[in-house]
């Protein structure tokens, strides 16, 4: 599993930085792309311990209400304030939160060279005049943090649509690696109400599009274009994660019944084969298409036609992570029990 998530990730990297030196095909480099970062995100959210945050049916239910309300905000500020001043409020916001995501996506690269100790020590640092707030954090972290600053501070002064991309891809692979949706069922509610959602937003009103143009941060990656009318193709950031927490739920399940990638290579061939409808449409009329009109459809179809194939669906719909996770916390607590007896 390591090797081809190093695959995928030196691949991802080339593909990233290819259009600096050569001419890539700007539909191509979205889907292979977006598809490579779904892979690699995948894959770092296979861990002994499921993502820290899981997403309950409840949350996934009121996600796209609460997705549309913080749309139709963007818009209203960008529509009655300045847009550079709302810019740069939010280019402060996000050089923060790209600092934290570059470097927890570039850890697990600059650990291994680093002692032991500054991997496991944690330093406890407490706010001054809010003794009740603290942040921990290891020397490892640290060290990680400091190409993270440089290179944000590089996007905050030139806004180069490279340093924009690699923030992205980072937002994306964290985005993936860290959350869960527990359940196929909640997976399903989430993609179900966001397709709807994203129809709404783009077909029937201009307030997608709008605020896409209009917002000046890393919420989407951009892929040059000879095109002197428009430059840059574009894919929103909640096209590629969204769908892929999905797929990454998919692999978690495969590792747990121990067997390998056997749904997950349904989900993310759905999730590929989505994007190239995406592309195909889009370049058809000539106009911005709802990724997730093509994804949604594809990935939960492709997905229910092997589960329906392979006659599991009852294991599937059953799958809870959370269960699973502490399932597997008291058997660990029964076994070291049994070895304290025994001895």
């Amino acid at each position: 599993m390591k090797s081809v998530e190093r695959i995928a990730n030196v691949a991802l990297a080339g593909l990233t930085l290819a259009p600096l030196v050569m001419k890539v095909d700007p539909n191509l480099n979205v889907i292979l792309t977006a598809s490579l970062t779904v892979f690699v995100g995948c894959y770092r959210s296979v861990k002994p311990t499921p993502p820290s945050e899981t997403m309950s049916n409840e949350h996934a239910m009121r996600f796209p209400f609460v997705g549309s309300a913080m749309l139709l905000s963007l818009f209203l500020l960008f529509k009655f304030l300045s847009k550079d001043l709302v810019n740069a409020v939010l280019t402060c916001y996000f050089f923060v939160l790209g600092i934290v995501a570059l470097s927890a996506t570039l850890l697990p690269a600059i650990k291994r060279y680093l002692p032991t100790h500054w991997n496991q020590d944690v330093i406890s640092w407490h706010f001054p005049y809010f003794r009740s707030l603290d942040v921990e954090f290891t020397r490892s972290q640290i060290v990680a943090a400091i190409p993270g600053t440089f290179f944000c501070a590089w996007y905050a002064s030139q806004k180069h649509w490279l340093a924009n991309n690699i923030l992205g891809l980072s937002f994306c692979i964290q985005g993936i690696e860290m959350l869960s949706l527990g359940s196929f069922k909640t997976g399903a509610i989430l993609l179900a109400g966001l397709f709807v959602y994203d129809i709404f937003w783009v077909f029937f009103t201009p307030v997608m599009v709008s605020v896409a143009k209009s917002f000046d941060a890393p919420i989407k990656l951009l892929f040059p274009t000879a095109d002197t009318a428009r430059p840059y193709s574009m894919l929103g950031l909640g096209d590629i994660v969204i769908p892929g927490i999905f797929v990454a739920l998919a692999l978690r399940f495969d590792v747990s019944r121990g067997k390998h990638s056997q749904y997950f290579r349904s989900a993310f061939l759905g999730y590929s084969v989505g994007l190239v409808l995406t592309i195909v449409v889009m370049n058809w009329f000539q106009a911005a298409q709802p990724a997730l009109l093509y994804i949604v459809p594809s990935v939960i179809g492709f997905l229910a036609a092997h589960c329906i194939w392979n006659g599991e669906v009852k294991p599937l719909l059953a799958f809870d992570e959370s269960k699973a996770a502490n399932s597997s916390e008291e058997s660990i607590d029964s076994d070291a029990n049994s070895s304290k007896k025994v001895e």
